[in-house]
C-alpha cells in the first residue's frame, strides 16, 4: 500500500491558483510521486470558499492575510487550512507536497505582504498548520527530499 501524500492541487495542473491558472510540475516529477504515493489533492483557498480566480493576497507582518485591495481573508485561509488538516486526517496523511511560496501553502518562503514580489522566511496559513499538526511540508523544488524521506 503506498503512502498518501495530500498535494497542492495545482501542482498536479488543476486551475485553482488565484489567477485561475495551474502549477503543473514536470511530467517526470508527476510519474515519480505517483509510482511513490497515493496523491490526495487539495486546494486550501478554494476549501475556505474563496473563489477563483481570486485577488492575490499575501500574509502581512500582523499575521492578518489581505488580498491586494485590502480586503481581509483571514478567515478564510484559516477555514481553508482546517478543512485541509480535516482531510489529512481522514486520509492518514503525513505528508504534503505544497506550492512554494504561496500565502496558504509556502512551507519556506511567503512574499512580504507589500504585493512587490518579495520573499522573506516564512509559512502559509496551511503549511504553518499542517507542521504544528505533525505533518511534514515540502514544496515542489523538494520532490527529491521527499522521495527519499529527508
Amino acid at each position: 500500500m503506498k503512502t498518501k501524500l495530500l498535494i497542492s492541487a495545482c501542482l498536479l495542473g488543476i486551475l485553482c491558483r488565484y489567477d485561475g491558472k495551474d502549477n503543473l510540475i514536470s511530467q517526470g516529477d508527476l510519474a515519480l510521486l505517483k509510482d511513490c504515493f497515493e496523491l490526495i489533492p487539495i486546494c486550501p483557498e478554494q476549501l475556505g470558499g474563496l473563489s477563483t480566480p481570486r485577488l492575490p493576497a499575501e500574509i502581512q507582518p500582523d499575521g492578518k492575510v489581505l488580498r491586494n485591495d485590502g480586503f481581509d481573508v483571514s478567515t478564510e485561509f484559516q477555514k481553508g487550512a482546517e478543512e485541509a488538516l480535516k482531510i489529512a486526517r481522514l486520509s492518514g496523511c503525513k505528508l504534503a507536497l505544497l506550492k512554494a511560496n504561496s500565502p496558504s501553502c509556502g512551507n519556506k518562503m511567503i512574499y512580504n505582504g507589500k504585493f512587490d514580489g518579495t520573499l522573506i522566511p516564512g509559512k502559509g496559513v496551511t503549511a504553518n498548520l499542517f507542521e504544528k499538526m505533525g505533518i511534514k511540508t515540502y514544496n515542489e523544488q523538494e520532490i527529491d527530499k521527499l522521495i527519499k524521506g529527508e
